[in-house]
């Protein structure tokens, strides 16, 4: 990775970036994924220009499985533009989607690899993002309800990929997943805050090009379809550095995450 010519990176667009910032400074920037979920992130972008988690709360970090939150005033009119019952955009067609193939068997698809730098699994005729650490996705009620986007969560566990095809993911962390991974657990049912005293507060969270110049970030990350990143997968399925006595040969999709960087 450190000596991964400029070719193997790829600039992650300023208008796809959530800038999260927690009341204690803590900064959250999270890609989304349009080309999987573009109803579902287009009401993100919509609730992001209408500061609308701006004032909310961290509400639920769940040990081993999610990190959830939610706006201030969950009663709000949503802004213009905003779809209310968006499709079940759980997973998409295959089709013109070229995928670097993982390479080894996957539990919870026929196949697994990346496309476009996520990572996927399919079937051959359907593609979905996969519920690796990081992954962001919409919270919902029972089917058929498929969630509006106003509730988020981020995977902060060994990956539950059972949840693939159930919730449409729409994104991922690149940067400050360590600042979610290291908050309080929720002592309530299903990981949730027992009160509003223990909610972690969010000071805002703004798309990177509402934000001035000077404070939006410029993200790289590794260009899947590059002899690089081929590399990356091998060196992490058989590990030849001195403290392994037997290369495993062998990794799962969630095992491989994309490498971020902030750009040069």
């Amino acid at each position: 990775m450190a000596h991964a010519p400029a070719t193997a990176w790829a600039d992650v667009p300023a208008d796809q970036l959530l800038v999260m910032t927690l009341a204690s400074g803590a900064q959250i920037v999270i890609e989304l994924a349009p080309q999987f979920a573009p109803v579902h992130t287009g009401n993100i972008v919509h609730l992001a220009h209408a500061h609308w988690w701006d004032g909310g709360a961290i509400t639920r970090v769940q040990d081993n499985y999610v990190v959830q939150w939610a706006a201030r005033d969950e009663k709000a009119k949503p802004p213009g533009g905003f779809i209310p019952h968006p499709p079940a955009e759980y997973d998409r067609p295959r089709q013109g989607i070229p995928i670097r193939p993982l390479g080894f068997s996957d539990s919870y698809a026929p196949s697994a690899g990346f496309a476009a730098g996520w990572p996927v699994g399919t079937d051959g005729n359907r593609v979905w993002l996969a519920h690796c650490y990081g992954m962001v996705g919409v919270g919902r009620d029972m089917p058929p309800d498929t969630g509006d986007g106003q509730e988020l969560y981020a995977v902060n566990s060994e990956a539950p990929r059972q949840l693939d095809r159930n919730l449409a993911v729409v994104g991922r962390v690149l940067t400050g997943m360590d600042h979610l991974g290291a908050l309080p657990r929720g002592t309530a049912d299903m990981g949730f805050y027992a009160s509003k005293a223990e909610t972690v507060p969010i000071r805002s969270v703004s798309l990177a090009t509402d934000l001035p110049a000077a404070q939006q970030p410029h993200l790289q990350v590794m260009r899947t379809d590059s002899p690089t990143f081929s590399a990356y997968l091998n060196a992490r399925a058989s590990r030849t550095d001195p403290f392994f006595v037997r290369p495993a040969h062998g990794v799962t999709l969630c095992n491989v995450p994309v490498p971020a960087r902030q750009k040069p």
